[in-house]
């Protein structure tokens, strides 16, 4: 969830939503849940999990 991604990396909320939704249209990332306001779910795509890898 955005929130406590926040939270574990001490970054402001609305700057986590900012990159999500960045990496969401680069199809690094996809929302499970887009229908919840709050409370969001994110996990990495295929791409995002060869990208992780490589860093």
């Amino acid at each position: 969830m955005p929130t406590q991604i926040a939270k574990d990396a001490g970054i402001r909320p609305n700057h986590i939503s900012k990159v999500l939704r960045e990496l969401k249209d680069a199809n690094v990332a996809e929302c499970l849940d887009e229908s919840v306001r709050k409370g969001r779910l994110y996990r990495l795509t295929a791409l995002g999990d060869e990208i992780a890898k490589e860093l």
